[in-house]
């Protein structure tokens, strides 16, 4: 059976993805993690996500949407959604994505939002731990092809902080967009030095597109 015929099935969710949801939720709430800001209420949208500097913000990201009322989703690759683990995966918020298929992963996603009334798609918006800070696209083409807005959001580790953004609509511009991101986040860590590359990186593309 395939991810998206298990994800349309009636069935009570796996009972490995309640018990991790719970650990998860536990683990949130012990840590005494705290919310800034709200998400919006409104069906589909991008959730951008940064810094992903420890594997734990995926824990407090599903953490704190619970608490927002949402089940966010996450892309995977085609290969993790196969038996045994198909069902857990969809359970648990993915979006199988297959690299073989002639539509890319930007296509792929925007199917998803038009067939379903609901999605919240978290991406780590600077890919891996190892960035400096920059952004990569791929969340910002997603939102695009989608027609959805990017919700900004920010983790601050020290404090125990997660904080969520106004919805920003793509304009097509990705260097102005991206400097209202980078604002936003530099608003609420301003000292943070991923934020200021950010915030670099998005007067550079500005420069770039005026020469």
């Amino acid at each position: 059976m395939e991810a998206e015929d298990l994800e349309l099935t009636n069935r009570r969710p796996t009972l490995l993805s309640r018990l991790v949801r719970r650990i998860i939720l536990w683990l949130y709430r012990w840590k005494g993690w705290k919310l800034d800001g709200h998400l919006p209420d409104i069906p589909k949208y991008v959730i951008a996500g940064a810094p992903h500097s420890s594997n734990w913000d995926f824990v407090f990201f599903i953490g704190a949407t619970a608490e927002e009322g949402i089940r966010p989703n996450f892309m995977g690759k085609h290969t993790l959604f196969k038996w045994p683990m198909g069902n857990f995966m969809l359970d648990m918020g993915g979006i199988s994505i297959d690299r073989r298929k002639r539509a890319n992963a930007v296509e792929q996603v925007a199917e998803e939002y038009a067939r379903r009334d609901k999605l919240a798609l978290v991406i780590a918006a600077e890919g891996t731990r190892s960035s400096k800070g920059e952004w990569r696209s791929g969340f910002y083409h997603i939102a695009e092809a989608a027609g959805v807005p990017i919700v900004p959001a920010w983790v601050c580790n020290e404090r125990n902080i997660l904080g969520f953004g106004p919805p920003i609509m793509p304009t097509g511009d990705y260097a102005a967009d991206l400097g209202k991101i980078a604002a936003f986040m530099r608003s609420k860590l301003p000292d943070y030095g991923r934020f200021k590359v950010l915030e670099a990186q998005a007067q550079t593309l500005r420069d770039a597109g005026n020469d």
